[in-house]
This record gives C-alpha cells, sequence and structure tokens, in this order.
C-alpha cells in the first residue's frame, strides 16, 4: 500500500510562484512514473518517469515543473506566473501501466487578487 500526501497549496496572487510537495510512503515510489493533476474533472498536469523525463499540458509549459527527489520519496511541481485558471486542487498520483494506481487527497492553490 502507498500513501500520497501533498502539501504546499496556497492563495496566491496572479504572477506568484507556489512549490507543491507530494510524500509517498512505501519503497516502490522509485520505479514509478508520477503525476500532478488538478481539479475536479482531474487533468493531468505534468508527468515524471523514475529517470526524471518529464511531460507537461500545453496550459503550463513554461511555467511550472515537476521534479522528484527518490532519495526523499517525494515529487514536487513547481507553479510560476500563476494565472487565476490554475486555480485548482492539485492530486498527486503514482501511475502504473494501466493509469493511476494511487491519489492523494490533494491541495488547493487559489490564484486570486
Amino acid at each position: 500500500q502507498v500513501q500520497l500526501v501533498e502539501s504546499g497549496g496556497a492563495l496566491v496572487q496572479p504572477g506568484g510562484s507556489l512549490r507543491l510537495s507530494c510524500a509517498a510512503s512505501g519503497s516502490i515510489f522509485t520505479t514509478y512514473r508520477m503525476a500532478w493533476y488538478r481539479a475536479a474533472s482531474r487533468e493531468l498536469v505534468a508527468t515524471i518517469t523514475n529517470g526524471g523525463r518529464t511531460n507537461y499540458a500545453d496550459s503550463v509549459k513554461g511555467r511550472f515543473t515537476i521534479s522528484r527527489d527518490n532519495a526523499k520519496n517525494t515529487v514536487y511541481l513547481q507553479m510560476n506566473n500563476l494565472k487565476p485558471e490554475d486555480t485548482a486542487v492539485y492530486y498527486c498520483a503514482l501511475l502504473g501501466s494501466g493509469g493511476v494506481n494511487y491519489w492523494g487527497k490533494g491541495t488547493l492553490v487559489t490564484v486570486s487578487s
């Protein structure tokens, strides 16, 4: 069983930055792709392989950066130049071959002046 715990969500002004963290329990973290989703539609924001290869939604390219620290079992999402449309609950996920194996409970990001 894997538990994912997100943190770092907050209220921020447009143009601001936040860094989300997702701490994973369990020893399987290093062998799986990780992802960040957002909002009720579970929009895929970014993914990262165990080797560090990344992929992003077009809406966040150039503004968001996903990274991971396998020694800490943690994945991060650095969000810069935030826009009001980035407002959402952000979920961390561990990806298996068939899709999402585990979800975190989410952390709320609100972008507003």
